[in-house]
């Protein structure tokens, strides 16, 4: 007779919402063995009996058979005596201290898409099928563990068909908590301005289709929130969702019926297909050849002077249902007031957005929290004659949030959770999750996992919710803040936040904490790289963006920095400019513009600018000189930066392509665009400008000073040769590549780090990676997590938790 074993089987990860359990006993039951499953708060817990040879075999299968999306992180296993179970059965959850992983809303899968669509099926076009493989599960989760009462689907009681998919451990629906069918769940309505409702079930699906082929405005519920959609074949109604949402140039997301259609009107590479129908289903930035014609898409209107479409592909059952029946591309984007965040309450809705939307298409699901779609660009990254296509997300959110970043922190105790609050714009929050496994016996770590010397913590990096420059996105980061702490029942005692006195997420920190944990704007993003990559030595972090608050207390923003997750050191910097009139040069590139001839011309500026017949100083009032002139002379107003992004909003404005900008980043998109339309034999073989690191400035000679005077001078004396926009912006970016490799090349660091909100920039990243590569220097740059402020919440959480351990170490 074989001998026979128990084991208690913990597992951590995300195993939760993906049909882990009913995959664990139908297991067990195929190999002939005893005993249960469950949830708790931590993962799932299994205890199992059986003989060795068996055991193994679960285990192995255990690991490589493993549901689609599911994910081990840590497992651990103890032996126990054997009770001699007859059966394997699951069990109801269990209620512990949590620190389970959160999965994602995700994309409808192809057989709840086939059910969808089959008149045979009895959730035939039900706008809310789903299954443990697909739907709602962040945006209706209250608490964990995730089961039904924990979610906003509570309130829906089963029927006797949808109780028995339920309770069947066969069926594709165990436990799949968001079960629903046209007889017990969600049902469609649609309404008019004033929240009346019009029709209810298909007829409102078949009325919002007629609405939008009209050019009407429709304001529609889906998974995390509203969009607004409008024929994108409809010059009118796109122009008039312009104006109403007071958006003139910013581009607009379109939605495709299929990927076919997609292809049909942009270059779709192997790998951006991948990524448009993978479960995260995000909007995808695709080029839109100069040649090609998008038959009677809108393309001016969508996106104004830019070479790429944002586009994605059906997610909900809702929009296959909508996108069947319409057949060609909507314009899909985030239903909210500009700058706020997305509505999620149909009422809400009614009231912030009736002088935008002509009908409303709702349902009765409760969202909990705004969840947006996500973002991301494909690179090229071309390496030793090879080259091969890597995705960067821009915006994190539906699909990908709250997916953690696991780092490893050598001697870290985390009984005291990090709280991270990130800047004021692209605003996130994440939280360190304690590890509640540390108290079991007999610990197996899986493939991946740490040693006791080095260890694994997750950090939860919540969705994208927007700038804190107005209150509605403030109460949702202050919302998003504590429902974090209150899903995993933890109050968080120790705040990380950014520098800037001003920022909301201090403020919220300073009135939380006594001491909160103070983490420089620039070194946030490096530690935000270094912690996705699992960088522990040193590297040379190039961080370049808009403006940070810097330790000096000037504005930084053009940064090279020794850095390690602890601290960093300043080895380069750019030459300070000023920004006339602070934050509205931000908005206004001809202010920066100013300010950078200011300093190569000085009081005679004005005239300087007439006598090259600039276009920038044609931007500008009599009064408005004046008022300027005086500014500058009296550096009223005009604090100092080293921001590179700034100096794309100088570059910009002397370009004359855009002189006031009417959303973040349109000057330094702008420049962009114009090098990517440079002559394919200028974009070969780039010239570029001069430059000069200035090493008398600082008697330490730390940190260099790269003087860009004689950049801004080439660029004016093209200017004068009638040289094309094209090609002075691809002068321009070569030079910035340049810098980098200038830089690299001075320093002992062989590991180098770029991010910050320039290296959205595709292709500025795209140079600096394949030219530092073939120096053999090795590069890193944001993929998971947005290069821009979207990931410095990560970063900050990265280097709280450093310095804690640190600190920890100098006690013992």
């Amino acid at each position: 007779m074989h001998s026979m074993l128990r084991q208690q089987i913990h597992i951590s990860g995300i195993v939760q919402g993906i049909g882990f359990r009913p995959f664990v006993y139908r297991l067990a039951t195929a190999l002939g063995l005893t005993g249960w499953v469950q949830n708790d708060t931590q993962g799932v817990v299994i205890e199992v009996e059986g003989t060795i040879d068996r055991l193994q075999e679960f285990h192995d299968r255990l690991q490589q058979d493993l549901p689609c999306h599911g994910f081990i992180q840590r497992l651990t296993l103890t032996i126990l005596d054997c009770i001699g179970d007859t059966q394997f059965e699951i069990r109801s959850s269990q209620a512990k201290a949590a620190s389970t992983l959160i999965l994602p809303d995700l994309a409808t899968c192809p057989a709840c898409l086939g059910e969808l669509f089959d008149p045979n099926d009895r959730r035939y076009r039900y706008p809310f099928i789903n299954c443990t493989h697909c739907g709602p599960r962040y945006s209706i989760l209250q608490r964990l563990p995730y089961d039904r009462p924990h979610t906003t689907m509570r309130d829906f009681v089963l029927c006797d068909a949808c109780r028995a998919e339920y309770d069947h451990p066969q069926d594709r629906r165990f436990h799949a908590q968001p079960i629903a069918c046209p007889d017990c769940g969600p049902q469609l309505a649609l309404w008019d301005q004033q929240g009346n409702p019009l029709a209810t079930g298909d007829a409102a699906l078949m009325v919002t289709v007629a609405a939008v082929r009209q050019g009407k405005i429709v304001a529609i519920k889906g998974l995390g929130g509203f969009q607004f959609w409008v024929d994108a074949y409809n010059a009118t109604a796109i122009g008039q969702l312009r104006q109403r949402k007071h958006r003139p140039d910013k581009p607009f997301a379109l939605l495709y019926p299929s990927l076919a259609a997609i292809q049909e009107d942009c270059q779709v590479s192997d790998r951006s297909a991948q990524i448009l129908t993978s479960p995260a289903a995000p909007i995808v930035l695709l080029p839109h050849p100069r040649d090609r014609t998008c038959s009677n898409l809108q393309k001016a209107l969508i996106a104004p002077h830019n070479p790429y479409l944002g586009v994605m592909l059906p997610y909900t059952p809702l929009h296959h249902l909508l996108m069947a029946e319409l057949r060609s591309p909507v314009v899909a984007t985030s239903g909210n007031l500009s700058g706020e965040p997305i509505c999620i309450d149909e009422w809400e809705a009614v009231r912030q957005l009736s002088s935008i939307a002509d009908y409303f298409l709702v349902h009765d699901r409760p969202i909990v929290r705004p969840v947006d779609d996500s973002v991301v660009q494909i690179l090229t990254v071309r390496e030793t004659g090879q080259s091969s296509e890597q995705a960067m997300l821009l915006r994190r959110a539906r699909g990908y949030a709250p997916l953690p970043i696991t780092i490893n922190i050598p001697a870290l105790n985390l009984d005291s959770p990090v709280l991270a609050v990130g800047g004021h714009l692209k605003s996130t929050i994440a939280l360190t999750i304690p590890d509640r496994f540390s108290d079991l016996e007999n610990d197996f770590l899986s493939e991946g996992s740490c040693n006791h010397d080095s260890n694994p913590v997750n950090i939860l990096l919540s969705q994208h919710l927007g700038d804190l420059d107005n209150t509605a996105t403030a109460i949702t980061f202050h919302a998003i803040a504590e429902s974090l702490q209150q899903i995993y029942e933890i109050h968080a005692p120790k705040i990380a936040c950014d520098l800037h006195p001003d920022y909301f997420s201090t403020r919220y920190a300073q009135d939380r904490t006594i001491a909160p944990l103070g983490v420089q704007h620039h070194h946030a993003h490096i530690a935000a790289c270094m912690a996705e990559h699992q960088l522990s030595q040193p590297v040379l972090g190039v961080a370049w963006d808009g403006t940070g608050y810097g330790a000096d207390g000037t504005l930084w923003g053009g940064e090279f920095m020794i850095t390690t997750l602890t601290d960093f050191q300043r080895l380069a910097k750019f030459k300070p400019f000023r920004l006339v009139g602070g934050e509205k040069a931000v908005r206004e590139p001809r202010r920066v513009a100013i300010a950078l001839l200011y300093e190569l011309f000085g009081a005679t500026v004005w005239e300087q600018g007439d006598t090259l017949d600039l276009p920038i100083v044609k931007a500008f009032t009599e009064q408005e000189r004046s008022v300027f002139s005086q500014m500058l002379q009296r550096s009223i107003n005009c604090p100092l930066t080293s921001s590179v992004g700034r100096l794309f909003d100088g570059v910009a404005s002397l370009l004359d392509l855009v002189q006031i900008s009417t959303f973040e980043g349109q000057a330094a998109m702008a420049v962009e665009f114009a090098c990517v339309a440079s002559p394919i034999e200028d974009a070969r073989h780039p010239s570029s400008y001069p430059f000069h690191l200035d090493q008398t400035l600082n008697p330490q000679d730390v940190p260099l000073v790269i003087d860009w005077q004689p950049i801004v001078q080439g660029v004016l004396k093209d200017l004068q040769r009638s040289v094309s926009q094209s090609t002075i912006a691809l002068k321009f970016h070569q030079t910035l590549v340049d810098i980098i490799l200038a830089i690299a090349q001075r320093s002992d660091l062989s590991t180098i780090v770029l991010s910050g909100g320039c290296f959205q920039n595709k292709w500025l990243l795209e140079q600096s990676i394949q030219h530092l590569r073939k120096l053999r220097f090795q590069t890193y740059w944001p993929q998971k997590v947005p290069p821009n402020d979207g990931g410095i919440a990560l970063g900050q959480a990265a280097v709280g938790l450093s310095r804690l351990a640190r600190y920890a170490k100098s006690i013992e």
